[in-house]
This record gives C-alpha cells, sequence and structure tokens, in this order.
C-alpha cells in the first residue's frame, strides 16, 4: 500500500521536504503532470506527508475517495480542465497552473482516478518521461 496524492495538489512541496525517504516528486512537465507524486516502490507509508499538505490531498491509497464532497473554493488540478491558478508554495515560491477546476461547495468529485495517474507516473505509462 501506498498513499496517493490527488488531483486536489497545487503543488505546495512541504509534502517533499518531510518524507523521509524522498519518494515524492513534482510531476513534470507541470503541463502534462499537474501535482506531486509518490513512488510506491520507494514509499514506507510512514504517513509523514499528510499533515503537511495544506489542501489536504493526500490519501492511503485505500482510502482514496470515491465521492469527495467539496468544501467550497478548493482547486482540483487535472490534465484537460482549462481554468487559471496562481498562488506559492510554502516557501513563498510562484506556483501556476492552467489546468484547474475551482470546487463550489457540495460539488463531488471522483478523486478514485487520480490513483493511476500517480502509478502511471513511475511506471511508464501515458506522458511518462515526455
Amino acid at each position: 500500500m501506498t498513499y496517493i496524492i490527488t488531483s486536489l495538489c497545487l503543488r505546495d512541496r512541504g509534502c517533499m521536504e518531510v518524507c523521509p525517504v524522498e519518494c515524492i516528486v513534482a510531476g513534470e512537465p507541470v503541463e502534462q503532470h499537474p501535482w506531486m507524486y509518490i513512488d510506491p516502490d520507494t514509499c514506507i507509508d510512514c504517513g509523514a506527508c499528510v499533515p503537511e499538505c495544506p489542501y489536504e490531498a493526500i490519501f492511503p491509497e485505500d482510502e482514496v475517495p470515491g465521492a469527495y464532497e467539496a468544501k467550497g473554493g478548493e482547486y482540483i488540478s487535472r490534465v484537460g480542465l482549462s481554468g487559471h491558478y496562481e498562488g506559492t508554495d510554502h516557501h513563498g515560491d510562484a506556483v501556476v497552473l492552467d489546468c484547474v477546476k475551482q470546487l463550489e461547495a457540495g460539488e463531488v468529485v471522483d478523486l478514485t482516478e487520480d490513483i493511476q495517474a500517480n502509478y502511471d507516473y513511475f511506471q511508464g505509462g501515458p506522458g511518462y518521461g515526455d
């Protein structure tokens, strides 16, 4: 089992700094891989990354919500979305994403779609290494 960073991620990077095995990476190129990814072969399931995420985007794989109900105002970042987000990470560095959607209160999103994207990033799936 591994932890999964979902599309609620807005690339804060705090999770990278607390990971004791350095298994979290920023997706590149950002246009194809807009969030952070956890290497499932390296993750030791310690959960240190979970409280570091200001977007509450990280879940144990078997707890990724199939029906996440938005509080309102949070964003999802997925290839194919056309919204624009500008913010800063926990170091104050700029984060710009052009594949987001801001969620409305009560909107329901299936975050389990993000599980395969995490595995694909590390195992040569579509877009891997492009």
